[in-house]
Formats: structure tokens, sequence, C-alpha cells
């Protein structure tokens, strides 16, 4: 970070502040809660989107700055995820959430969803429904109104589903090239929340592994980069990310497959990814592999955790395949609660990262 910055963020970060979180993962993929904003962290806007856009459109926005603090190094690193909690949009929803990451602030995150039902109930903020039973801890995030249905056993959480936005197939059969390995490979894009890209990893000679996640990131660069436009023709100015995935195989209607995203610019997930699941399931609804409340994805991830999938409803799509509302099962677990100092004075404020941007 160059002094010019450093000192921009200082002047728009100007009292030290202590900042509270409680550390959650799920499937391996962090979530860092932050329930109490600095008083210095205000937003503003009637939407939870309109306080991410608000936030977006103003440099070194404080509450940008204290996720750049909680996110890069050394409180973070460049795969740290988290949410700040904000008012919901009506009475209908518990409360709110922007979701950051260290690029900077996402409009959706599945894994972060499941990880704030769990923390809801166990936190109080939201009290179960019975203690043996679900209860839904209904969130508003920049994509929508999301729903994190939290089963209980003895009033604690033990597993959770994820009802997202409606999710839709957006466009198949596109040529990307990709010059690094100088081959063309095809790709779709799907919305589950957020826009991703998806590559079978056999075109590209690899399957799915944890030891090759330096190459995936570079890979997720350079097809994101190649498939900006096709984006933006489909009405969608941002694309989220690159799903590599790898079928198993399909058995009686369940259907098995394994990914890795490579979200924003180049952070890898390490859970199959909620919203990315979202996105696969409607590509697999739309294609006829799933129906609705009939068949599931098993979903893994690059270090072989699971999410399972399946189709709660069909929904109005704006493209030409159906659309659906996914259903995404999953678990997070506490990691431990911190209590952070943020002072401008501290020589690495507002944080740094290896990883290029």
């Amino acid at each position: 970070m160059t002094t010019a910055s450093s000192a921009a963020a200082a002047a728009a970060f100007p009292q030290p502040a202590w900042v509270r979180s409680d550390d959650w993962h799920t499937a391996g993929e962090p979530f860092r809660i932050v329930s109490e904003l600095p008083a210095q962290c205000t937003t503003t806007g009637s939407t939870v989107m309109e306080r991410r856009l608000n936030i977006m459109a103003t440099p070194n926005h404080p509450v940008d700055v204290l996720r750049r603090s909680l996110c890069l190094e050394p409180r973070g690193h460049a795969d740290m995820y988290g949410g700040f909690i904000v008012p919901p949009n009506d009475s209908g929803a518990a409360f709110g959430v922007l979701f950051w990451h260290k690029d900077g602030f996402s409009t959706a995150c599945g894994h972060g969803t499941i990880a704030l039902g769990c923390w809801a109930i166990a936190s109080g903020r939201v009290k179960p429904a019975q203690a043996d039973g679900v209860t839904d801890v209904v969130i508003d995030v920049p994509s929508g109104r999301v729903v994190a249905a939290v089963r209980t056993a003895g009033g604690q959480p033990v597993s959770v589903d994820f009802i997202n936005v409606p999710s839709y197939l957006v466009a198949t059969d596109i040529t990307v090239p990709v010059a690094s390995r100088g081959i063309n490979v095809a790709a779709e894009l799907a919305y589950g929340g957020a826009l991703y890209g998806y590559v079978d990893v056999a075109a590209l000679g690899m399957s799915i592994s944890a030891a090759a996640h330096d190459e995936f990131v570079s890979l997720g660069r350079e097809i994101k980069a190649a498939l900006k436009d096709t984006a933006a023709k489909h009405g969608h100015e941002y694309l989220y990310g690159v799903c590599f995935y790898e079928p198993l195989r399909e058995d009686g209607g369940e259907v098995y497959q394994r990914n890795v995203v490579v979200y924003a610019e180049g952070a890898v997930d390490r859970s199959p990814c909620g919203s990315g699941t979202s996105a696969r399931t409607a590509m697999l609804f739309a294609q006829g592999k799933l129906g609705v409340k009939k068949g599931h994805l098993h979903h893994s991830s690059i270090i072989n955790t699971l999410f399972v999938a399946s189709v709660d409803a069909e929904a109005p799509s704006p493209t030409q395949f159906p659309g659906c509302v996914p259903r995404i099962t999953g678990m997070a677990h506490l990691m431990g609660r911190s209590e952070f100092y943020i002072d401008n004075a501290d020589p690495t404020f507002p944080g740094f990262v290896f990883r290029p941007e």
C-alpha cells in the first residue's frame, strides 16, 4: 500500500477502535462476523444493497477501511471472508449483512449465510422456534432476501439449509480462449445471487486438487477476463467468479460433482461455495438433471467438504432458461471470538496482501 493511500485511509478512520468478531468457518471457508460497527463506521441507505453501493461509491469510506483492516494481513489473509451486521430492509428480516472479502463487498455469500444462521441461534439474536426443530433466520443481503433454516437439537444448531434468491442459467456453449494453455474451452454462465462462469476441468487436462490451487487462481483470473464481455452482453456488469468443476457420477437422480471456485480477484473458496452451488443447481435444473424436490447435487470442495443442494421451487427467470429456488444444506462451526484493535498509527494500517491484486 502506498503512503498516499495509507494517509487517505487514516484520514477516514481517525480514531482507534476495538472491534469484536465471532469467527466461524463453513466447510472450511472462513466467515468473520462483526455485529457492532465502531461509531465512526456508519452506513446509509434504505436497503442493504443501497448501503453496499454507497460505501463502494465513497473512496476510503470508514466501513471499507475497516474491511481492509480485518481482512488483510496482519489480521486476515488474501482469502479471508466476513460480514458486517446492518439493519434489515424492513421488519420482515432479522438483520441485514454486508459481505466482504479482500477486494470489496460481494452481493451474495452462501457459506456466510449458513454461518450467520448458526451465529444468530447460538448468540441468541434469533430464538429457536423449538429446542428440537427448524427455525428460519431471515436475512437481507445485497442480492435480496435469503433464509437460513437452522435445525437445532437441544437448542443448538446441527445443520443449516441456505434458501437462496431465484437462480438461473444465463448462457451456454461460450468459447473461451485460454492463451496460457494455447487452447479454447467451452464455458457456461449462471447466476445464484452472483454471476459465475463454469468450466469442466477435463478441458484443461486437470482434476480438482488442492495442490493445484495456485494454478486455479491464475486460470480463474484469465478465464474471468475472457468472459467479461459475454457477461456484460447478458446484462451482468460484474462476473464474480469462475467455477472449475469435475463431474464424478450420476446415480438415480443424484448428481455427484467436485469443484473449486476462484472468486473476486483471485481468492480460492475452501467450501463448495454456496452461491456458486446455487448457480450450479440452476444449471442442472435447466438441463433436466434435477427437478423440483427431485434429486440432489452432492457438491464437494477443493478440500473435500460437502454441500448438498436441491431445488425447492421453480422461479421466474430473465433468460430463456427456467429459474429455480435452490436449497443448499451445510453446517458452520465456531472457531473463536476476537477483539481487534484498529489504529491508524500502526505502520501496517490498514493492511497488506502478498497475492497480486
